[in-house]
């Protein structure tokens, strides 16, 4: 296999249109070869580039900063000399003056595939930005580690936010290559697009299913980020940030575990398999313990269910963490009606309205929550036409079958 990056290194036909052209690049920690040398570093051994900029999005070039709502500045790069501009700091989008300092701009930025991850939405930024300025942008395509499955309800008309790009669903089963012709196809973008896609990608192999086990070392795409289990349950267990409850952060495994210190995960588990034991498919699920040492429950012993997604249990089709993560907090709402689940505080700069219906693009999950006359039949009834229309729109963009 051979990523976006590495063809482009690998084959001089490739890089031939941007000789005489300024080169920026959009990228992150993860964004490195075979060999784990950084994107920017390789392209800028490669000889014929002229590399005049560089951006970082959220967490930042070097993926320093650890939560959300926490900026990057802009800086000057101490090994290149090139201005580095943060697409998380006093603004978004690129101005004017970022687009003046490049001709195309290559970006290789290591997804999750999901709808939340804030790198999709500044792919559709710097894609509108630069339609709006003459620029050029390819893309070097990654593997979408989550692989083809999709699930989950679209975001609809209306909430859009800076976690929320457009009508995907919560589980998108896309490069960011074929996001990227996606956005332009949608929003009708008249956009110098080229996408340098990858050689070998094959997303419905085990044992990886999308991420290719064995070849490529794991580099965590932002700090929360560790591993490939962590990748396989974020679609669901991203629902958390919206919560009360505890996604691991502060621990060795976040966003794989959840819990707080005033549930029982032994009862909470009892009844999400008495409520729809189908949706818990594909993985194993283990009651734990755990002691986050910042963010939520910071020093404080925590009723937990660890989702185990990386062991010979993990199941790629049917595992469904969004619906996973619905019914656990379906099952903590019938357990503990009072208990206050849903976490009301600023969320990625938006203050009116609560983090858990930003997350899935609608109050459609929490209002199934709160509903005790809701069953899990209701909830599939609401999902299955959002996740059969978005596969089949998304046939005309796939690069990979």
């Amino acid at each position: 296999m051979k990523l976006g990056i590495e063809r482009l290194l690998q084959d001089p036909g490739l890089r031939a249109p941007l000789k005489g052209r300024r080169i920026a690049v959009l990228a992150h920690p993860a964004s490195v070869t075979r060999d784990l040398t950084h994107t920017l570093d390789a392209l800028a051994a490669a000889g014929g580039i002229d590399l005049t900029a560089a951006f970082g999005p959220q967490h930042g070039l070097r993926g320093d900063k650890q939560d959300n709502m926490v900026e990057s500045p802009d800086f000057l790069d101490p090994r290149h000399r090139i201005p580095v501009f943060s697409l998380y700091g006093e603004t978004r989008r690129p101005t004017r003056a970022m687009l003046d300092s490049f001709d195309v701009l290559l970006i290789d930025l290591q997804d999750l595939g999901c709808r939340i991850y804030t790198f999709i939405t500044t792919l559709r930024y710097v894609l509108e930005a630069a339609a709006d300025g003459g620029k050029a942008v390819w893309i070097l395509d990654r593997p979408n580690p989550a692989g083809r499955p999709v699930e989950g309800l679209r975001l609809r008309q209306g909430w859009e936010s800076f976690v929320g790009a457009g009508p995907l669903p919560m589980r998108h089963g896309l490069t960011m290559g074929e996001l990227a012709q996606w956005f332009v196809r949608t929003l009708r973008l008249d956009l110098d697009l080229e996408v340098v896609a990858m050689e070998g990608w094959r997303p419905s192999e085990d044992p990886g299913y999308g991420w290719p086990a064995g070849e490529y070392a794991w580099v965590n795409p932002s700090p929360n980020a560790p591993n490939l289990s962590m990748a396989r349950c974020y679609a669901g267990t991203v629902l958390l940030e919206g919560t009360t409850l505890s996604e691991g952060r502060g621990t060795t495994r976040p966003l794989e575990l959840f819990g707080a210190p005033d549930i029982d995960a032994r009862k909470l588990m009892t009844t999400m398999h008495s409520l729809a034991p189908h949706w818990l498919d594909g993985c194993i699920l283990r009651d734990c313990w755990f002691e986050p040492t910042f963010h939520k429950h910071a020093g404080r012993l925590c009723s937990g269910i660890q989702i185990h997604a990386e062991t010979a249990a993990y199941r790629h089709e049917s595992f469904r963490p969004w619906r996973l993560m619905a019914l656990a907090f379906k099952s903590l709402r019938e357990l503990q009606p009072d208990y206050p689940i849903w976490r009301d505080f600023p969320y990625e700069y938006e203050f009116d309205r609560l983090a858990i219906d930003l997350i899935n693009g609608s109050e459609l999950l929490r209002l199934w929550v709160d509903d005790p006359a809701a069953t899990p039949a209701d909830l599939d009834a609401l999902a299955r036409p959002d996740e059969t229309s978005w596969l089949e729109e998304r046939e005309t963009v796939l690069l990979y079958r």
